[in-house]
């Protein structure tokens, strides 16, 4: 009897605690990091002068923030879908622009500098596969193991609309 008593007090314990809630009030602002605008999944053809040259179609990429979180580079990752590569590359948040040379990536123990010019984030610039506006990025890319050829990444963000996934 006397451990039906404890259990019971136990199971009114637990069921009283899962009605309350630690929240403080209000509505808790995170921030966000100094790139957030340049941030994101993106939808980019990755061609040479124009033309998909490996037929990729689109294939994502991924920006994001650095730890160092100062606003002054991003990451910038292909995920394995074009020449696998993942760069520190140096951006200016201020016109949403970003280059640099010599910029080093390992993935998967392929090593391999990258050079990025002519990088830019145009807020609402592209419109969608399915139709939607999203901002559009574009930029090139010359691959330490291929030098003569430059390559243009040119896409749009993710917006999670079903029919913009590729």
């Amino acid at each position: 009897m006397k451990k039906l008593h404890i259990t019971s007090a136990i199971l009114s314990l637990l069921f009283f605690l899962s009605f309350t809630a630690c929240d403080e009030g209000g509505d808790p602002d995170p921030g966000a990091t100094s790139t957030v605008e340049m941030a994101g999944d993106w939808y980019v053809q990755f061609l040479v002068d124009g033309v998909d040259v490996y037929n990729l179609g689109y294939t994502k990429i991924t920006t994001y923030n650095t730890a160092a979180n100062d606003g002054t580079e991003i990451w910038i990752d292909d995920n394995q879908n074009t020449w696998w590569f993942k760069v520190k590359c140096p951006v200016n948040t201020s016109n949403l622009t970003f280059s640099g040379t010599g910029l080093y990536s390992n993935v998967d123990d392929y090593e391999v500098d990258v050079d990025i010019s002519n990088g830019i984030i145009v807020k609402d610039g592209a419109t969608t596969s399915g139709g939607n506006t999203s901002d559009s990025i574009y930029f090139e890319a010359v691959f330490s193991d291929d030098p003569t050829t430059t390559y243009q990444l040119v896409g749009y963000k993710r917006t999670g609309f079903l029919e913009d996934e590729h």
